[in-house]
């Protein structure tokens, strides 16, 4: 079964960086594209990052020039580079890979999320 765990979040003031990280385990047959997204309290959750299996990374306008999304396909990882933090950053970040199964159907998978909070 697959599994994504989280890591790297915490408290940083505004103007400081964080770097997330999501590893993953259980065995994909195909994955498609991998993203982080980010859900503050009484709010939707919303896009941040995308990353396609060729590379090709897609950020939304609120974090562009500051965050970096990355993978390392041998690491099994993809990750989150945060610099230039401000306090509308804050939220639990969560990592979503999605894949084709051994039955070529496409599924998401989600990790459990890691809490970023950023101070003024």
């Amino acid at each position: 079964q697959v599994q994504l765990v989280e890591s790297g979040g915490g408290l940083v003031q505004a103007g400081g960086s964080l770097r997330l990280s999501c590893a993953r385990s259980g065995s994909i047959f195909t994955i498609t594209d991998m993203g982080w997204y980010r859900q503050a309290p009484g709010k939707q959750r919303e896009l941040v990052a995308t990353i396609t299996s060729g590379g090709t990374a897609n950020y939304a306008d609120s974090v562009k020039g500051r965050f970096t999304i990355s993978r390392d396909n041998a690491k099994k990882t993809v990750s989150l580079q945060m610099d230039s933090l401000k306090p509308e950053d804050t939220a639990v970040y969560y990592c979503r890979v999605s894949a084709l199964n051994y039955s070529y159907q496409k599924h998401d998978y989600w990790g459990q999320g890691t809490q970023v909070t950023v101070s003024a």
